[in-house]
């Protein structure tokens, strides 16, 4: 088993920063995933947001990786979350439903407002395999490659995703938005699915200018 962790800050407010996460997808930097949905959402008693998706991802095999080791490259990813408005704090926890002896691979992020305002994320992640047959501490390394590029890639679309509710605001005129549940009340709004298949990044594109439409309205 293999182990990552990485921390960086975000000069944005806490909730700027965590609107910007839950909005992540779609963006040029995830091309690999390809639809997002809400499954389930519910406030609970202490008045946390607690959030499941499902998300379909695509990935790409090594080339030592033996033939027929999984079924295809697409696979299912559960997604929970919880968001305390409170105490200022977001934790999520991701982990793949499919092709878990060859690999399994738990993430977790951690986002939360430091006291100078600004704000701090932490990802963390547990790449496992079962597989055997002497590619075990192959196929983990690979998946630790693989986690530490898509948490930076991840850090790119989401400075991206705030850079643009910034200009958004300005454009507007209107201070930023405060973190509430009914932001994310309506599934409608965070789900992306692809288009059947003929071309990836016309799809992502159109999601992404979609994206860009309902963020900045008619301009």
């Amino acid at each position: 088993m293999k182990f990552y962790t990485q921390s960086f800050t975000y000069d944005d407010s806490w909730s700027i920063v965590s609107l910007a996460y839950f909005l992540r997808y779609p963006n040029p930097y995830a091309s690999h995933i390809l639809s997002c949905d809400v499954i389930s959402r519910e406030l609970t008693p202490a008045g946390t947001l607690l959030t499941t998706r499902l998300i379909l991802k695509r990935g790409a095999l090594p080339r030592w990786a033996p033939k027929g080791i999984i079924s295809r490259t697409e696979a299912w990813v559960i997604e929970e979350s919880e968001v305390d408005p409170l105490g200022k704090t977001v934790q999520c926890r991701t982990k793949n439903l499919e092709f878990t002896k060859v690999m399994q691979v738990e993430e977790y992020a951690f986002i939360r407002q430091n006291e100078d305002g600004q704000t701090l994320q932490t990802n963390e992640a547990r790449i496992r395999s079962r597989f055997g047959w002497g590619l075990t501490k192959r196929i983990e390394a690979f998946g630790m490659h693989r986690v530490e590029s898509h948490v930076q890639r991840s850090r790119d679309g989401i400075s991206l995703i705030l850079n643009m509710i910034r200009q958004s605001r300005q454009t507007l005129g209107a201070p930023a938005t405060a973190y509430s549940p009914s932001m994310y009340h309506s599934p409608k709004e965070e789900s992306s699915t692809p288009s059947p298949a003929h071309s990836d990044l016309q799809q992502n594109t159109s999601s992404w200018r979609r994206w860009k439409g309902w963020l900045f309205g008619n301009q």
